[in-house]
């Protein structure tokens, strides 16, 4: 099967960093405008899902969520987690503190990539 997500090493060790000062973590990458366009990272429960939102996959144990309209955009790429130095427009999520953001790299599938991709999991 194809993931449809992963995560470089240096956010790696920024969730692993999260992980021991907050426990259970998820993301969520929500669709632009107030919200913004990078991932954000809260501890589990700490956000909640819309309707028909999709769970992609997990990064690092921990599910990552896109908005439904994001998804719909971008259910032909495939995401790359990764983190940068400075502060990006997601002021509430977990890194923010820490001085750094995480950020999505994508990329196209292949043909071959789509025949085999990991089903997705929408918020019901």
């Amino acid at each position: 099967m194809t993931t449809r997500i992963a995560v470089t090493k240096d956010a790696l060790e920024l969730i692993q960093q999260l992980q021991e000062k907050h426990g259970d973590l998820m993301f969520y990458q929500a669709g632009g405008c107030c919200e913004g366009t990078q991932p954000q990272c809260f501890e589990k429960g700490g956000f909640f899902p819309r309707m028909n939102d999709a769970m992609i996959g997990l990064v690092a144990g921990f599910e990552f969520w896109i908005d439904r309209d994001l998804f719909e955009y971008w259910k032909y790429s495939h995401f790359t987690l990764d983190v940068l130095e400075g502060f990006g427009p997601g002021g509430f999520s977990l890194e923010t503190p820490l001085g750094k953001t995480f950020k999505i790299h994508y990329r196209l599938f292949t043909e071959d990539e789509l025949k085999n991709l990991t089903p997705v999991i929408r918020n019901q």
